[in-house]
């Protein structure tokens, strides 16, 4: 036998495929401090959240005037607030250019494309729609959350009536309630609401957050609760589990 036919019989590698979510950030404007600014303030909110989330970076949609674009300290910028880069989407040739020079991988742009509405003047003559209730109603999923997906419920409670698996993620500006157990990551309240609370019929989740408060997998476990249906609330910046 060959030594090729031996190195063909003990593969070095393998290649696998993945539910991983990526998080996209997309750019409308060049100004990297206004940017980090507003990271600053995002991340606060769930800090555990967005450490090592990946990203894709989107300037298919910056201005063509704003071309001249500094992507190694945009870069540095997402990196600073935990996000890390793995690829650029890009149509102008500077930027697939600088991205390049980067050794960053470089992906088409988005087929979503914004277009100016040109009105008639009888629409324009409408009478402006009254403005929207800030209340929306709950957002009701009432299937299993499988590890990958992330389920937003903006401005609203999030009910799930099924399980939450390891490396799922719900988000909910309001409460979030699991009728089944929680296995992957449940952040409430991310807008700042300290009142939120995050209700499970088993706490076996990765990390629990509160207004950006929060508990990974490793101090759970060490809670009598752990296991348990719970209830987590907010205190004084403190999170407390109380069964249910």
């Amino acid at each position: 036998m060959s030594q090729a036919d031996l190195l063909d019989q003990d593969p070095v590698f393998q290649l696998k495929g993945s539910m991983l979510a990526i998080t996209i950030l997309e750019l409308t404007h060049n100004d990297l401090e206004r940017l980090d600014r507003q990271l600053a303030d995002k991340v606060a909110q769930a800090p555990g959240f967005f450490q090592n989330t990946p990203l894709i970076l989107a300037l298919d949609k910056l201005p063509q005037a704003e071309g001249d674009f500094d992507i190694a300290r945009l870069l540095q910028v997402c990196r600073r607030h935990g996000l890390r880069t793995l690829a650029v989407r890009a149509i102008l040739e500077s930027h697939i250019a600088a991205a390049n020079a980067l050794d960053i991988p470089i992906l088409p742009p988005s087929g979503a494309r914004e277009r100016s509405l040109e009105l008639s003047p009888a629409a324009a003559n409408k009478p402006e729609k009254p403005a929207e209730s800030p209340f929306r109603p709950s957002r009701l999923i009432t299937t299993p959350i499988r590890g990958g997906q992330q389920v937003y419920a903006q401005g609203a409670d999030l009910i799930v009536l099924s399980a939450v698996s390891a490396g799922a993620e719900l988000l909910a500006d309001g409460n979030i309630h699991v009728y089944g157990p929680l296995r992957g990551r449940a952040l409430a309240g991310i807008k700042g609401d300290g009142n939120a609370r995050i209700f499970c019929q088993q706490l076996a989740a990765e990390m629990v957050s509160i207004a950006g408060q929060y508990k990974t997998a490793e101090e759970l476990r060490r809670d009598p609760s752990w296991g348990q249906a719970v209830q987590v609330s907010l205190s004084d910046d403190v999170l407390n589990i109380t069964r249910l």
